[in-house]
């Protein structure tokens, strides 16, 4: 209710304020403004959930490969240690006082076969094995160029860890191969007791290169094998400049086993990833271009702004050009209506173009012309109206009825009853309120309806026996009717029919419409009339007043006929109820008999009752 009442005051007080043309640029930013958030909100929901797709899809691929690097890295160790295992490669490393030249060079073919078949498993990832035996002073490998035996290689790279080279000296900037050497010393790891088995394994950087070249095919990435201090180990397809600002940046810029962060690159956005290796101690690095992935997003946001902006200025000129062809010619109508309304009718307007206005200030000059004809006879017409006005209000405002009311405020006061005396009070201030008004000599069906719940609502506190019922359908309550058209028949029933009962007097009104006439009953359970009474009753209603003739039937009968014309009048008849039946019978023209045809089709009757 409240909030009914709130938009009800912002429509009324507020917004009618305002011109059409501010109505319409305030609709139509009222449209887009909305639409404008929930797609920026949508696009950063998008934008958002598809970099977080991106990332960790990337975080995935990246710890696939460095998995996959470090699984061949796995099977290298694991091959080392089951061949150190080998009788034919414990054989290698024995004393040999019993073997022949034969059987030795039959165990080096064995074990070359071995470190070659093993070499051979992967073609992406060759490897290359070396047994040393420290016994002997020999060496088996299956490197193209064998390496010469040498203590000092030995002590020098025997780590226990993979290494980036072997130690020689090499030219700075060279790609070097990964080492990794095993000895089956139950010593100090790293310390070697002049009879040991090591076994070297190792393989190029190519083979970091070729797994480098196969993820980069299957994403947008372009990844590289980074260790701070030594030059990394690019993709084929590189780009050079892009890489080392990237390495620029990891030089100053440590990071953990995994990270992931946007790195801003040349003026662009780039995604690097890192995922350090478990056994080499390099870092896995893939940058993605963001802006190249997520622009299509941005692009399509920046398309939909520009076509709404647009949209906003085709709105922004149909508003101006209805301002231009429908608020003017408003304007100066409502201009010309006021001078008519202040009484100046030599008012005339001009049509500056041909079309539905030009006829409007046609007819509206026509109008002009004619009250300014008339205007003698309608304001004495209207004097005359407002003379009879003024008796009919003189006759309804009833000082004695006043005095009786404020008599119950006063009495209830003093016994302390505030919900009687605020009811009094309300209804009597409603009934004056209305039964003053004289702006309008006529008022909706419905208006009456609530003039006479305020009314019996007073009867009814004063005089508890009284019971009401009001019930009239709701198609008749928008009915233009004469103000105080009913009251006063209803007063007439409670002061010669309620009242002169001993028991619990009963009022009852309702409508009927049927066809083009319309019908209104107030019903009592009074003593009523005799036939006599009836008939002599209506015949007064057909003759001039007289002096002992009450007004207020005679009043209400006489402006129901010219209102709706000679067929139109108040009958009088024996109530149901037992009192005196009341009906108020009106015609009404085709065209309010089609708009109510029309108004069923629409909807349906509804029906008011109060007790």
């Amino acid at each position: 209710m409240h909030l009914r009442k709130g938009f009800t005051y912002i429509n009324e007080k507020v917004w009618s304020r305002f011109s059409l043309f501010a109505k319409m640029n305030s609709l139509i930013i009222v449209l887009f403004v909305p639409i404008i958030i929930v797609y920026t909100y949508s696009n950063d929901v998008t934008f958002k959930v598809v970099s977080q797709e991106l990332q960790e899809s990337n975080t995935k691929q990246l710890t696939f490969l460095s998995s996959q690097i470090d699984s061949r890295i796995k099977q290298m160790m694991d091959f080392s240690l089951i061949f150190s295992k080998d009788p034919n490669v414990q054989k290698f490393n024995g004393l040999n006082i019993w073997e022949d030249r034969y059987d030795r060079m039959q165990t080096r073919y064995v074990i070359q076969e071995k470190m070659a078949l093993q070499a051979g498993v992967a073609d992406i990832w060759p490897t290359h094995y070396a047994v040393y035996s420290q016994q002997n002073k020999d060496v088996i490998s299956n490197h193209t160029q064998i390496p010469n035996y040498d203590d000092d290689y030995l002590k020098r790279n025997m780590s226990g860890k993979w290494s980036y080279g072997n130690g020689e000296t090499e030219a700075p900037g060279t790609l070097k191969s990964f080492y990794w050497f095993y000895s089956d010393s139950l010593a100090q790891p790293g310390v070697l007791t002049g009879s040991n088995l090591i076994v070297e394994a190792s393989f190029s950087y190519q083979n970091i290169q070729n797994m480098l070249d196969t993820y980069k095919a299957g994403g947008q990435g372009d990844p590289f094998f980074y260790h701070k201090g030594e030059p990394p180990i690019l993709n084929r397809s590189v780009d050079t400049e892009l890489t080392g600002e990237l390495i620029r940046y990891l030089d100053k810029h440590s990071s953990g086993t995994q990270s992931q962060h946007v790195v801003k690159l040349n003026g662009e956005n780039y995604l690097v990833s890192t995922v350090k290796s478990s056994y080499l101690d390099w870092q896995l690095v893939d940058v993605v271009p963001l802006d190249q992935i997520l622009g299509p997003i941005s692009v399509s946001r920046n398309l939909f702004y520009v076509s709404m902006f647009l949209l906003f200025l085709v709105g922004l000129s149909a508003s101006i050009l209805l301002y231009r062809n429908v608020q003017r010619p408003i304007k100066k109508l409502i201009r010309a209506l006021r001078r008519v309304q202040r009484g100046d009718y030599s008012v005339r307007l001009q049509a500056d173009n041909r079309n539905e206005f030009s006829f409007l200030f046609h007819r509206f000059n026509d109008m002009s012309r004619q009250i300014q004809d008339l205007i003698e006879n309608v304001f004495n017409e209207k004097i005359r109206a407002r003379e009879a006005t003024l008796k009919q209000l003189q006759a309804q405002i009833n000082p004695h009825f006043l005095y009786n009311c404020l008599g119950y405020i006063i009495n209830m006061a003093q016994l302390k009853d505030e919900e009687a005396v605020v009811s009094m009070a309300y209804n009597l201030s409603a009934y004056y309120r209305y039964t003053t008004r004289m702006e309008k000599e006529t008022a909706s069906l419905g208006d009456e309806v609530k003039l006479l719940v305020n009314y019996l609502d007073i009867q009814k506190l004063r005089n508890g026996r009284i019971e009401y019922h009001i019930d009239i359908p709701a198609d008749m309550l928008a009915e233009s009717v004469p103000r105080l058209m009913l009251q006063p028949i209803v007063e007439n029933s409670v002061i010669h029919g309620v009242s002169k009962s001993y028991s619990s007097g009963e009022i009852r009104i309702t409508g009927e419409r049927s066809g083009g006439i319309c019908k209104v009953y107030i019903d009592d359970d009074g003593p009523g009339l005799t036939p006599e009474q009836e008939a002599a009753l209506t015949g007064k209603m057909q003759e001039p007043l007289q002096e002992e003739m009450g007004c207020g039937l005679w009043n209400t009968n006489q402006r129901v006929i010219h209102q709706f014309g000679s067929g139109s009048r108040l009958h009088f008849s024996k109530s149901p109820l037992g009192g005196l039946r009341t009906a108020i019978i009106w015609e009404i023209t085709a065209e309010e008999t089609l708009l109510h045809y029309s108004q069923l089709q629409g909807g349906h009757t509804l029906a008011n009752d109060h007790c």
